[in-house]
């Protein structure tokens, strides 16, 4: 419990409002690129040439910035980001400088638009759909700066949109929340109830909550799936309040897509000794015995395949391309954490279901448009 305190203490520091300036930090690679492309995604929608070749900086490497709308420090979606920027940095020898404009949507644009108007970078990262307001303008006032938006889509042709198809992870969650409150696992009771919480009301967070309800139906048709949606992803005391609630009304498993505020579910339910799932990174060792698995946005990897594909001159703009089990956009953490709490029977029925949906076999429920 205090190592999850204490990763608390951190997302309270990483997702606060106050601190909108353009806090940055510079990571750069020494070393020059190296083969270490995994195949690119070809899902994508959208004709367009591939990028030119990308200018070299003054050092002669290629030039990325990276614009956080958060902080580093979630233990998940930012840091996720930022990983991906960091390997790509060491062995693909690109100069990557990482700003984070904070949660308090009123940086954004200040960010965004500085690094752009500098004329520094060959390409700039930025993510997230209520970044799309603020990106849009701007990669329309500068048609000759190349962009990279990922976990939403915008059509330009200076953009290469990346999409994911959480729900398809979040279905294998259910799967693992239906059959937990299902069973006779210390920690569950015998009301099939489950819950879900999300940081916002908003499109992306409920395709999680489709994929999720979905899966769990699929073991216990019945099951009742509690939701509750916080005031947004940096407040860890409000998440403990919604997940006592679900916990209250008899939810034995919850999953919470929230961010920060998602550190609140993980303490309320250790301390009563029920289940969580975590979101967008591996979360489980963050509260060994209390999280059964993490529903896995795996942004490290894509932007990573990006970068890589830019600095070939490879990368098509104009597109999106959407990443789901199958290409490895998403995942769910199946690790010793999975295995200590998930029955071996509901684990056989992920693996089968996992299956299914990469073969086509299952078609999962979204909220989003196609």
């Amino acid at each position: 419990m205090t190592a999850l305190v204490a990763v608390a203490a951190i997302g309270l520091a990483a997702c606060g409002d106050d601190d909108t300036s353009d806090d940055t930090s510079d990571t750069t690679a020494d070393n020059t690129a190296e083969d270490t492309s995994d195949e690119p995604a070809e899902d994508a929608t959208g004709t367009t040439d591939a990028a030119d070749e990308p200018a070299d900086d003054a050092d002669g490497n290629v030039s990325i910035a990276l614009v956080l709308n958060g902080e580093l420090g979630d233990e998940a979606f930012f840091d996720s980001a930022n990983r991906g920027a960091e390997q790509a940095a060491e062995e693909l020898g690109v100069d990557v400088r990482v700003i984070e404009a904070g949660l308090d949507a009123a940086g954004w644009e200040p960010a965004l638009r500085s690094a752009v108007a500098s004329g520094e970078y060959d390409l700039v990262i930025t993510g997230t759909a209520p970044m799309a307001d603020v990106l849009g303008p701007i990669a329309e006032e500068f048609p000759d700066q190349d962009f990279v938006f990922y976990d939403a889509s915008l059509p330009a042709d200076n953009i290469h949109s990346i999409t994911y198809a959480q729900n398809e992870a979040s279905y294998l969650g259910g799967v693992v929340a239906g059959g937990l409150t299902s069973s006779d696992v210390e920690g569950t009771n015998a009301d099939l109830v489950i819950g879900f919480i999300g940081g916002l009301d908003l499109p992306v967070i409920n395709d999680f909550r489709a994929g999720y309800a979905q899966g769990a139906a699929t073991v216990v048709p019945d099951v009742e799936v509690l939701t509750s949606y916080a005031a947004g992803f940096g407040d860890p005391a409000q998440g403990r309040e919604l997940a006592e609630a679900q916990i209250d009304q008899g939810a034995d498993v919850i999953f919470q897509v929230a961010g920060g505020t998602g550190f609140g579910v993980f303490e309320a339910s250790t301390g009563r000794e029920t289940y969580a799932i975590g979101v967008d990174t591996n979360q489980n060792a963050l509260a060994p015995g209390t999280i059964a698995t993490s529903v896995q946005k795996n942004v490290d990897v894509s932007l990573y395949q990006a970068i890589e594909r830019f600095a070939a001159g490879e990368l098509p703009f104009g597109v999106t391309e959407s990443l789901g089990l199958a290409e490895g956009g998403v995942s769910l953490a199946m690790d010793e954490y999975y295995e200590q709490i998930v029955p071996a029977d509901v684990r056989a029925l992920v693996d089968e279901a996992q299956a299914a949906i990469i073969a086509g076999e299952i078609e999962v429920d979204t909220t989003l448009e196609s």
